[in-house]
């Protein structure tokens, strides 16, 4: 497996870097209103191009194809499984050969609103009981949301359903502004 993380979402050219990948990419990035997100879905495709060179000495842009939930695979390469996530101050890619899900978020201020929406009782009460309430729920969000992505539904799931420790395995780092967790199956 590897994992490649870039803070560097203002340290290259972006029209250069648009000319480089694939015209689906492209599309994809131009979609966004603000160079902000444009520049994050740009950086995500380079550490995917990055990855795949390093692992699997593929060259060629990747095109993906995508499930009837969305989650992108690599069209040619069954084998290669890979995901993808941003936030406001990083980029984060992982490529594996077997099923993987990665999430990375902001950490801001949670909202007890979407605490109660998105956690089960057991949670909310390790959240409110911490001296970092904001931290703990995004560490547990960015659990839920991998492992979601990994098995392929996405947040069409029911939220609350409690972090399946017994069937995923998980690394989660935590930086000043960001936090960002890999699953695996076990």
């Amino acid at each position: 497996m590897k994992l490649l993380v870039s803070e560097d979402i203002w340290d290259f050219d972006l029209e250069a870097a648009l000319r480089d990948i694939s015209e689906q990419r492209r599309e994809q990035a131009l979609k966004f209103k603000y160079e902000l997100g444009q520049r994050l879905c740009v950086l995500a495709y380079q550490l995917l191009k990055r990855g795949l060179r390093e692992e699997y000495g593929i060259t060629e842009n990747p095109v993906f194809e995508y499930n009837e939930h969305g989650k992108p695979s690599i069209a040619g390469h069954p084998n290669i499984f890979f995901n993808l996530s941003h936030c406001k101050e990083a980029a984060v890619c992982v490529v594996s050969d077997q099923p993987v899900g990665v999430d990375v978020e902001s950490i801001r201020e949670y909202k007890d609103g979407l605490v109660h929406y998105s956690m089960n009782e057991e949670e909310i009460q390790q959240i409110e009981s911490s001296e970092h309430p904001d931290r703990v729920f995004i560490r547990l969000w960015t659990m839920k949301e991998a492992s979601l992505k990994l098995i392929g539904t996405g947040i069409s799931n029911d939220l609350k359903t409690a972090i399946d420790y017994q069937r995923f395995q998980f690394e989660t780092v935590e930086c000043e502004r960001y936090i960002y967790t890999v699953c695996v199956k076990k």
